[in-house]
């Protein structure tokens, strides 16, 4: 079962864009992650035979999974938490280990 997964809510931990929170693009392998808004990186690109122009785009790059904490809203606010599997009505899932509820 996986902790993080694509379309969460997510808070950067650890390194320059620490504080900044985003949701989830994509879940790669080896524990990465692509953020919105987090870890921006510059391409420079040519132009292609199909007509697309060449120039510096920029995009997000991958960020390591531990440097993100899942954020979840407990009675009206946003929090951080970690993430843990329980239980409930006979299926897997996820739950926020500081509420106790259903993530």
């Amino acid at each position: 079962m996986a902790r993080i997964r694509k379309g969460d809510q997510v808070k950067v931990i650890a390194g320059k864009d620490k504080g900044v929170e985003g949701k989830i693009i994509a879940v790669l392998e080896n524990d990465r992650v692509i953020v919105e808004g987090v870890n921006r990186v510059q391409k420079h690109t040519r132009a292609g035979q199909a007509g697309a122009e060449g120039g510096i785009i920029t995009a997000e790059a991958a960020i390591h999974v531990s440097n993100i904490m899942l954020v979840v809203d407990a009675d009206g606010e946003k929090t951080t938490t970690k993430v843990g599997s329980g239980v409930i009505d006979g299926k897997k899932t996820r739950i926020s280990r500081k509420t106790g509820k259903e993530i």
